[in-house]
């Protein structure tokens, strides 16, 4: 609320809700559990929040710490795989479950013999 310009009260919180939202209003206790963080809004109330205030829905839920590690562990798989990896990433998906579980057995095998070998160096 801070951030779109706003006091983070309940009497404020209360008032710029309810003139957005055309269900049934939310009382001020209802709002200042809200800001407590002792309740969560439904989808539907989540969404006229986020709206008004100009923020992505996720971030009134989960909080901008989470999309932040998403996108960093995004990165860092685009950065990090190269198109001969994604060709195998690809022809990977396309075989059945069976072959995808023995295939993935064989890379972790090698992944955590590897990790033991260099461990022992």
């Amino acid at each position: 609320m801070r951030a779109a310009g706003y006091e983070p009260r309940p009497v404020v919180l209360e008032r710029e809700f309810n003139t957005r939202y055309w269900g049934k209003p939310m009382t001020l206790h209802g709002v200042r559990r809200w800001l407590r963080g002792e309740t969560l809004p439904t989808q539907e109330k989540l969404l006229v929040l986020a709206e008004w205030l100009s923020v992505p829905p996720q971030q009134l839920r989960f909080g901008s710490e989470v999309a932040q590690r998403v996108q960093q562990r995004r990165a860092r798989w685009d950065s990090g795989i190269g198109y001969q990896d994604r060709d195998i990433f690809e022809a990977f998906l396309k075989l059945p479950v069976p072959q995808r579980r023995l295939i993935r057995e064989v890379i972790l095998t090698f992944a955590k013999v590897h990790t033991e070998v260099g461990a022992g160096s």
